[in-house]
């Protein structure tokens, strides 16, 4: 169920959370468990997290909580929660002792237990991840979140980032929004409007209403404002909105001149676009302090999709003037652009990981479509996905998970949302109320 879309958003922006240790681990006598991510992993690695318990006024709070961390953990793929029926021991105390044989005796690996309490609107979680065959705290993972009961469902993200992070080496995403367009009607009618949600389809709230049609939004580093392309005067236009009041503007207004396909610099400051005029579409760049405009390409091909690398130094691009879609890179400033595509195909939509090892992409080759990722020099292209349509694709925070879109075919075809990890053996989708598209994922909220 939704609420109105910015009393609802407004109020996720408003959760603060207190963070503090409650334990610091011993050295431990054995390497404690760990997943190594882009290594094959037969097995998930077994888990139990009892149902936390209730410390006072907790209700259905403790339950919920607890399964939303299950569901994190185990749609990473890495994971597989041991059910409460199989538990030897119960955990009755959050302060109490833990019986480890008992939980060796079912083969778990990690033992995540916790207590809630509810006071008002406030809520406090807690909880604390053992090591079951070293019998100790993980090193960092005992900790307390606080904040309004609102925001129960973030804090569960956080416990799971938490483990998930330990156990990986990785830095979490579970706390994080995705921005999509939220379509209805028919395909030849579709109508479009912006949503976000929480990263698994959770807390939606509606940006926008369904009068023009939105596409392409994306988050800006901080998480604060979103830039989309809006047909709203009948030609595609670069909107900006501020993500807390909804307040937006359209952004270089040029007569004669359509803008689209939009980024945020890594330091907010800076948008690049493509623009077309005069029948020609290339690459530009506006300051959004000064408002100064600077084009990158100058180029009888098309040239879109512009994307900077992480430390803004670089931009890599799709571009036709070799005679079909390939990926450029380009210094940020402009000149000669590189081509690292070079496997059979057309490419598109390329954008950077986040941690700056990867670009993904979406490719279409003998009448199927892909997304993919290689190396930033072209080598090492991996093909995730296959279907009759996949597009768009978009990083975690953490760099190693995408969302996608993904048309079915047919008069009746729907636009849904994948996810899929860097190994591309972990491919879901993502639940939403209706058919969605464009999605854009968030950095870690604060």
């Amino acid at each position: 169920m939704t609420r109105p879309m910015k009393e609802t958003f407004q109020t996720l922006l408003a959760l603060t959370l207190a963070v503090g240790t409650w334990v610091t681990s011993p050295a431990l006598a054995l390497d404690p468990p760990r997943i190594v991510i882009g290594s094959p992993v037969i097995e998930p690695m077994p888990v139990a997290v009892p149902t936390f318990i209730d410390e006072g006024g907790a209700g259905d709070y403790a339950r919920e909580i607890s399964n939303v961390v299950i569901s994190d953990l185990e749609g990473t793929g890495f994971f597989r929660n041991i059910g409460e029926e199989a538990h030897i021991s119960r955990i009755t105390s959050f302060d109490g002792g833990v019986a480890f044989e008992d939980w060796k005796a079912i083969n778990a690996q990690v033992l995540v237990t916790g207590a809630v309490s509810v006071a008002g609107d406030r809520i406090t979680v807690k909880f604390r991840a053992y090591d079951v065959f070293n019998g100790n705290t993980l090193e960092g993972a005992a900790l307390q979140f606080a904040g309004t009961t609102d925001g129960w469902r973030r804090m569960a993200h956080k416990v799971a980032d938490v483990i998930y992070s330990k156990i990986t080496g990785e830095s979490g995403y579970f706390d994080s929004r995705v921005v999509f367009v939220a379509e209805s009607g028919p395909k030849n009618q579709r109508l479009k409007r912006l949503a976000v949600m929480d990263y698994d389809g959770a807390n939606v709230a509606y940006l926008t209403d369904s009068s023009s049609i939105v596409i392409a939004p994306r988050f800006s580093p901080a998480g604060d404002r979103i830039l989309y392309t809006s047909y709203e005067t009948g030609f595609p236009r670069i909107t900006l909105m501020d993500v807390g009041s909804l307040d937006r503007r359209t952004l270089d207004e040029q007569p004669g001149t359509m803008t689209f396909a939009p980024r945020f610099s890594p330091d907010g400051g800076t948008v690049v676009f493509s623009l077309e005029r005069g029948g020609n579409t290339d690459i530009s760049t506006l300051s959004l302090g000064s408002g100064q405009l600077s084009h990158l390409t100058n180029a009888p091909s098309i040239e879109t999709a512009p994307s900077f690398s992480p430390d803004g130094s670089q931009i890599v691009f799709e571009s036709d003037r070799s005679g079909t879609p390939q990926i450029y890179v380009m210094p940020a400033g402009g000149g000669e652009g590189t081509r690292i595509s070079g496997g059979k195909g057309r490419y598109g939509t390329p954008v950077w990981s986040p941690r700056g090892d990867y670009i993904a992409f979406t490719k279409q080759n003998e009448g199927r479509f892909h997304i993919g990722v290689m190396r930033t020099d072209g080598t090492e292209e991996r093909l995730l996905t296959a279907s009759f349509l996949d597009e768009g694709p978009t990083w975690a925070p953490n760099g190693r998970v995408l969302m996608f879109t993904r048309e079915t075919s047919g008069s009746g075809g729907q636009a849904s949302l994948w996810s899929v990890d860097i190994t591309g053996r972990n491919l879901k989708q993502i639940p939403t109320e209706g058919p969605a598209s464009d999605p854009a994922w968030s950095p870690l909220l604060p």
